[in-house]
């Protein structure tokens, strides 16, 4: 299963997964991930996945390029 972390709330960590927002306890993601990261839900821990991260910044970077161009 695969999500983007959203935001940091209390004891929770808010993930969007398939487009819908799911509160996920603090306790089981890995302390390194950081919000807007894509994160992997593995051995039942939330942990970065950073390929498909890069990916996803590459992505959102082309299309402003593209809305912005002249």
């Amino acid at each position: 299963m695969k999500g983007i972390v959203d935001l940091y709330e209390g004891d929770y960590t808010v993930i969007e997964i398939d487009v819908q927002t799911h509160d996920v306890a603090k306790s089981i993601v890995d302390a390194s991930v950081k919000v807007g990261e894509v994160v992997t839900f593995v051995n039942g821990v939330w942990k970065a996945n950073i390929k498909e991260t890069e990916q996803r910044e590459q992505h959102i970077k082309k299309l402003m390029n593209d809305v912005w161009e002249d």
